[in-house]
C-alpha cells in the first residue's frame, strides 16, 4: 500500500472526527480499510513464512513450509 493512500485514510479518518462523511467517502474508506488490512496480512504472512524454528531435537523446521503442508 502506498504512502498516498494510507494519507488518505488517515485524512477521512480526521474528516470523520470533525465534520462527518458522505456515503460516497465511507464507502472509500471502508475499500481502503480492508485493502490496508489485507496488505498488512501479506506482510505478516511474508515474515513468519520466513522463521525458522529449531527443534528439541536439532532439526530446524520453517513455518512457511510447515503451513504450506496442512494446506492453509
Amino acid at each position: 500500500m502506498d504512502e498516498k493512500k494510507i494519507a488518505r485514510i488517515n485524512e477521512l479518518y480526521h474528516r470523520s472526527k470533525a465534520e462527518g462523511l458522505t456515503d460516497a467517502e465511507k464507502e472509500e474508506q471502508a475499500a481502503l480499510r480492508r485493502e490496508y488490512i489485507e496488505a498488512v496480512r501479506m506482510n505478516l504472512r511474508g515474515q513468519l513464512d520466513r522463521i525458522d524454528i529449531r527443534e528439541a531435537d536439532g532439526t530446524v523446521t520453517n513455518l512457511g513450509e510447515k503451513h504450506a503442508k496442512k494446506g492453509n
